[in-house]
């Protein structure tokens, strides 16, 4: 998920997501790791992305229950989640394993019949990535919405929420490494090239919290 917190409100928003929302996600069943990443040039903006056991966990009845039943706190802080992008993926590859101190995340679609081109860059340029001093981890995810019900939580964010098609996210732990490689991606057209429709979303982010169910 990426949005948008105003300054106003983040130190509330920290404090209620590490200490009421983390915990509250990591007690549902499924439910493996969350880790909060804040734009690292200091901006408005967030990334973050729950590790689940399986696919099934997005429509458990757990989940959903929590969805549709938000605390008082969540009531308030709902709305202040501006631009909302939430994507519920499956796994296509991962290389390494870990997390770093920062994550470089990429959304981007392949164009109509360029899916296996794009896929096969993006699996090299993640194994590239972890081989790379100061790379740490790549994964390369496929937004795949389940079949549900809008609920209660996207009601209170004004509607229904935007979704990414193909994400990259790559994990690091050299922040000068990581905005070099921004730039380029940010700058070069070797993603079109090799099938993606238009230049990737592209944002840096530096981790804030990391929460696991145990």
């Amino acid at each position: 998920m990426w949005w948008n917190i105003a300054a106003q409100h983040r130190q509330e928003f920290g404090d209620w997501h590490t200490h009421e929302h983390f915990p509250e996600r990591m007690a549902i069943p499924g439910f493996l790791r969350g880790t909060r990443w804040a734009d690292i040039g200091g901006g408005e903006g967030f990334f973050v992305m729950y590790e689940l056991d399986d696919y099934a966990t997005l429509t458990s009845d757990a989940y959903l229950e929590r969805l549709n039943n938000p605390t008082p706190w969540s009531t308030k802080m709902m709305p202040h989640h501006q631009g909302m992008v939430r994507s519920q993926c499956r796994v296509l590859g991962s290389q390494g394993s870990g997390i770093g101190g920062f994550a470089l995340t990429l959304r981007l679609s392949p164009l109509q019949g360029r899916d296996q081109a794009l896929r096969a860059h993006l699996d090299e340029m993640a194994r590239a990535f972890v081989r790379r001093p100061g790379g740490v981890a790549c994964h390369l995810l496929r937004t795949e919405t389940p079949r549900a019900a809008q609920t209660l939580e996207q009601r209170i964010r004004g509607g229904v929420d935007a979704a990414a098609d193909w994400i990259v996210v790559m994990s690091g732990y050299d922040a000068d490494m990581m905005l070099a490689l921004q730039r380029d991606l940010a700058q070069g057209d070797a993603l079109q090239l090799h099938g993606s429709g238009a230049p990737p979303v592209c944002g840096l982010y530096r981790l804030a919290c990391s929460a696991a169910a145990s």
